[in-house]
């Protein structure tokens, strides 16, 4: 009983002091990492290549590397992928094997090599061509620059930073910090001595450089060296539970993707390190160019080369390397409620019944902690849910979801049926001593299972059978948190790098692949259970994961993790989410209204106004927070709340479409200005506004008692609220006669100015209902917004949203184009070949029930449709609101029930009244 007492009591002070807030000195800095501090800036070794080992052979340069003094060779292999160069460095051993990161890559990417195209060889350098780029490797000292399109793209080792620790014996006076290192009280024994690699990339002509999450700092990431306000350590990725994280710091969080996108006007381009261990990273401005030094503590050399050289080829040629983001089900992508912790079953039941009786829509509330017995994950506490079954057939009532938090630090009981198989299997963790690891976590003393196991990632996925997680049903779905690892009494609250993993792997190898790991093996487990109860098509897993890597993406959705309910973390979740997206994993999130302390009604109402155009969308609080359900802020917040909700369900079929696009083309869903507007230079900077796809604008509010806000609008396009319709006038609200494209847009607490952009159609479905399920045969709306030369496009993606039904062929895919008068629905060019999708075909009933158009010029003030399907037929047209908002002014020609079939082929024209059939 005693030690009971102490294990609760030393579990509720570790978590008690880790919501404090962030406290910057239990973690690292590059000076407090041995690795870091020798090796950042540092001057390489004068690394050459031997000219008689240059091999050039179909898709590959082979060649061995020497380095100073030391008698050490190393492999140099150069790849050549379709507007990718791949460089690999490692050491040539018979002891121990340097770690590769595995399930990053496509498992087809070598596959996928091309051969490089005409070389040269001269006695101190090789030149190749890969497409429009031009590659020369310099053989002493070693340097590799790359040119796409004539214009200087990449350079590395162009500094001389390249460093590469070989595996070596214990000697006598070796440095400190070799074979051991002490941080507060714990110390590494780093039984394999130095392991560390350092390199430079420059990007020449590029001032700009974006990625490296997860930070909480600016979208262009600030130079970390040479003053005038940079920051003063480098960006560290490590993954780590950090509470209530600072702002404006290069500190690692909780996740850790090692690409990076350099911008300029006429080229994009992007690196990509494959390692999963700590990494620091500088950045630094060097005139009209941005050199960068990254520094990791263990692993191979493993960097590819992203040529563009335009922002959404990188993007392309990054998915072709670590996959496109996994289509979601549908139900996903609304609106989901969670706290820790909903107390009962009578809460859900309570706060379920509060939506419908506000009239507000949601699709999923969320389970914390507090629901299962005693932190044991897949289990639940029988007095405060004693029927979860029956708890979930009455969300299922209204077509919603329960999803409940599985997280992978097991108790240490052996009562727990969970903690005694993986004991009996063999599948946790190893401390340096090859026992059991002992970590502190929610329940106390707990294991942590070992992920990069597959044995391990087979049985957790069994774990999610219907007839394995008792109380489970099909409609619930799952939430990893805290697999970083978070380790309360650990190291910077993780784990021990010198734990021993499957294959005696170090746990500093592996660091930031470990979530992503946790992520997939519970993916997986949702993917069988699905097939068990659906058969062949199955059903698309939902896991949310707090920590991710490099290939996450493929697995689902992540959040930033636990925010603050302030203005300055609402104003960071737009760069934030920005650099994810921008890193290949645009399915993000940040937790509306703040994860810790209370937000004030005005800060609740902005933030569900942003968080409407976030991929990932739902609120969340401390346990310790008032409640924040989005109805108990007074009467006119509660309306503005429903609103935000509402126009998040009228825009899913835009979003679903944008899901679509983004899983067979690889394409951020929340964009910069300049994805859209490469060549504007005025965008590279801006962070405090973004591109919702192609077609929207959104500039979100702030500041606390704003009554207006400076928004970039791009002066070649035509730009329409978003709220009333009216085209933002080219002649008045302008901020200066130099720049035409920053306007001051007025503000209330109704909403915030968001844009639609000429040129563009989005789909929509603006009946207001419960939930997704319910809105799956109404009919859809079309917004067409012309461009200046009175054309518009737009298209829209429909399948069962929910299974794998879609690979088979079982889709639609919809185009619709606006030109010279005629608006025109066809079956869309799709991209599905290249993921190995069949041409969609789907039967339904779905109808277009209102088409609004603005931006209609020209003297005629009344006009009519004609369908071009039937002689003689007509439509009556009306100049009518954009929205269904009462006081919004007759903005935009409606055309009302065409009762025209989304599935079917079909031209409707535009004619003033007066045109005579």
């Amino acid at each position: 009983m005693i030690r009971h007492l102490w294990l609760l009591t030393a579990t509720l002070v570790a978590a008690l002091s880790l919501t404090d807030g962030f406290k910057d000195q239990d973690f690292k800095k590059c000076e407090n990492s041995a690795f870091c501090k020798r090796l950042r800036g540092v001057q390489g070794q004068n690394c050459s290549i031997s000219p008689s080992s240059v091999v050039v052979k179909g898709s590959s340069v082979h060649a061995l590397l020497q380095c100073g003094d030391s008698k050490e060779e190393l492999d140099l292999t150069l790849t050549a992928y379709d507007g990718i160069a791949r460089l690999h460095v490692s050491e040539r051993t018979s002891g121990k094997q340097r770690f590769q990161v595995p399930h990053a890559l496509l498992p087809d990417v070598d596959s996928k090599a091309t051969s490089w195209g005409q070389h040269e060889k001269s006695s101190n350098s090789l030149c190749l061509k890969l497409g429009q780029a031009d590659v020369t490797l310099q053989y002493r000292p070693l340097q590799l620059d790359v040119t796409v399109n004539g214009k200087a793209a990449i350079s590395f080792n162009s500094k001389n930073l390249f460093n590469f620790e070989h595996l070596r014996q214990k000697q006598e006076g070796d440095p400190e910090g070799w074979w051991e290192e002490t941080f507060k009280s714990h110390t590494d024994s780093k039984p394999y001595g130095p392991e560390g690699i350092s390199f430079d990339v420059t990007f020449p002509q590029a001032q700009h450089v974006y990625g490296l999450p997860e930070h909480a700092t600016s979208f262009a990431l600030k130079p970390t060296t040479g003053g005038n306000g940079s920051l003063s350590d480098p960006y560290r990725l490590y993954n780590l539970d950090v509470f209530e994280h600072a702002a404006d710091s290069p500190f690692g969080l909780y996740g850790s993707i090692p690409f990076m996108l350099a911008h300029k006007p006429g080229l994009s381009v992007g690196a990509f390190w494959l390692n999963a261990a700590e990494m620091f990273v500088d950045v630094s401005q060097e005139g009209d160019s941005t050199s960068t030094n990254w520094v990791a503590e263990s692993g191979v050399l493993d960097l590819f080369l992203l040529l563009g050289p335009t922002p959404r080829q990188v993007s392309a040629q990054y998915a072709r390397l670590t996959g496109t983001t996994a289509l979601p089900q549908y139900f996903s992508i609304a609106y989901h409620q969670c706290r820790w912790n909903y107390r009962d079953q009578a809460d859900v039941q309570a706060v379920n019944a509060g939506f419908d009786e506000n009239d507000m829509p949601y699709d999923v509330i969320w389970l914390d902690i507090e629901h299962t017995d005693g932190k044991r994950y897949f289990t639940w506490d029988k007095h405060l849910f004693p029927d979860p079954i029956a708890m979930q057939d009455n969300l299922a009532a209204s077509g919603r979801k329960l999803v409940t938090i599985i997280d992978p630090h097991i108790k240490r009981d052996s009562n727990y049926y969970i903690y005694k198989e993986g004991q009996e299997k063999g599948l946790y963790v190893m401390n340096k001593d090859k026992q059991e690891f002992d970590g502190w976590c929610w329940p106390g003393s707990s294991a942590y299972l070992d992920y990069l196991n597959p044995a391990t990632m087979d049985w957790w996925a069994s774990q999610f059978m219907l007839n394995k997680y008792k109380g489970s049903t099909k409609d619930l779905y799952v939430w990893n948190d805290m697999n970083e690892f978070s380790v309360f009494n650990g190291p910077e609250i993780t784990m021990p790098k010198d734990n021993l993993h499957y294959g005696e792997v170090e746990h500093r190898d592996l660091h930031n692949l470990n979530g992503a790991l946790v992520h997939m093996a519970t993916a997986q487990g949702l993917v069988e259970r699905g097939k068990s109860i659906f058969g062949s098509d199955g059903d698309r897993p939902f896991v949310l994961s707090r920590s991710f890597f490099a290939g996450s993406q493929r697995t689902g959705p992540i959040w930033t993790g636990d925010n603050a309910a302030s203005w300055e973390h609402l104003r960071l979740s737009v760069p934030m989410l920005l650099s994810i997206s921008i890193a290949g994993l645009p399915f993000a999130g940040a937790d509306v209204g703040g994860f810790f302390g209370n937000a004030d009604s005005e800060l609740i109402v902005r933030w569900n106004q942003l968080g409407t155009y976030y991929p990932f969308f739902r609120g969340h609080g401390h346990l310790e927070t008032k409640r924040r359900e989005p109805w108990l802020f007074g009467e006119d917040n509660t309306r503005r709340n429903r609103h935000s909700l509402r126009e998040r369900y009228a825009l899913l079929p835009y979003l679903y479409t944008l899901f679509w696009e983004t899983h067979t083309q690889g394409t951020p869903i929340m964009r910069p200005l300049w994805y859209e507007f490469p060549e504007l230079t005025e965008t590279y900077s801006l962070d405090q506004q973004f591109m919702f796809g192609p077609a929207m604008l959104v500039a979100p509010v702030m500041e606390p008692g704003s009554s207006n806000v400076e928004v970039f609008l791009p002066a070649s396009e035509r730009w329409f609220d978003a709220h009333t319709g009216v085209e933002v006038s080219k002649s008045s609200g302008w901020l200066s006669s130099s720049n035409k494209s920053t306007h001051q847009v007025n503000v209330d607490m109704e909403s915030i100015p968001v844009f639609l952009r000429g040129g563009h159609i989005i789909p929509r479905k603006e009946r207001a209902r419960r939930s997704t399920a319910q809105t799956a045969k109404d009919p859809f709306t079309l917004w067409v917004a012309l461009n200046s030369s009175g054309s518009a496009e737009g298209d829209l993606y429909i399948d069962d949203g929910h299974s794998f039904a879609y690979q088979r062929g079982s889709y639609l895919h919809r185009q619709f184009i606006f030109s010279k008068g005629v608006l025109t629905n066809k079956a869309a060019e799709t991209s599905a070949a290249v993921m190995s999708i069949k041409a969609g075909k789907l039967s339904m009933s779905n109808t277009i029930e209102r088409i609004v158009v603005v931006g209609v010029t020209g003297k005629e003030s009344s006009w009519k449709a004609l369908y071009k399907g039937a002689s003689g037929q007509h439509i009556e047209v009306e100049n009518g609101p954009l929205n269904h908002v009462a006081g919004m002014p007759d903005a935009a020609v409606v055309i009302r029930k065409p009762n025209l079939h989304v599935e079917q082929d079909w031209s409707l024209q535009l004619v003033p009244s007066s045109h005579e059939l």
